[in-house]
């Protein structure tokens, strides 16, 4: 999950700073683990003229379940149907599997609202959680 300045202004910048204050580096260790087909990890792109648009990771989380990790299209292709072409085929991914529940998560501030209208609108639910942090 990514999250920008002034999204969390509740929180503390110690804890926001940790957890994302280097997102460019975790994205990079993260992105190459998103890919591994034996263990059930898969990547779909979107391009256009030779040049990404976004991809989008997906991965089984058991026989019957699946998740969506790492939605991301480029700023020059927002609002142009490239996240709702990648859920999607990641969906029909994750069915041809067998898998019968997909999930996916994304940030409850402002910034994160286009992608919660995106994933209501694909048929996901939300599924109230909450996720705690604190300095140590």
């Amino acid at each position: 999950m990514r999250l920008f300045p002034g999204s969390l202004v509740q929180l503390r910048a110690e804890v926001t700073a940790h957890d994302h204050g280097r997102w460019e580096d975790d994205d990079r260790r993260e992105v190459p683990s998103l890919l591994a087909p034996d263990e059930g990890r898969f990547i779909t792109l979107a391009a256009e003229s030779g040049e990404p648009l976004g991809y989008v990771g997906w991965n089984t989380t058991g026989e019957s379940s699946g998740r969506l990790e790492m939605v991301a299209v480029h700023p020059n292709a927002h609002r142009r149907g490239v996240a709702r072409a990648l859920c999607v085929a990641a969906l029909n991914g994750l069915e041809q599997l067998g898998v019968t529940v997909a999930h996916v998560g994304t940030g409850g501030d402002e910034f994160h609202a286009p992608a919660r209208a995106l994933h209501e609108a694909l048929g996901f639910i939300p599924y109230p959680t909450v996720d705690y942090a604190r300095t140590l």
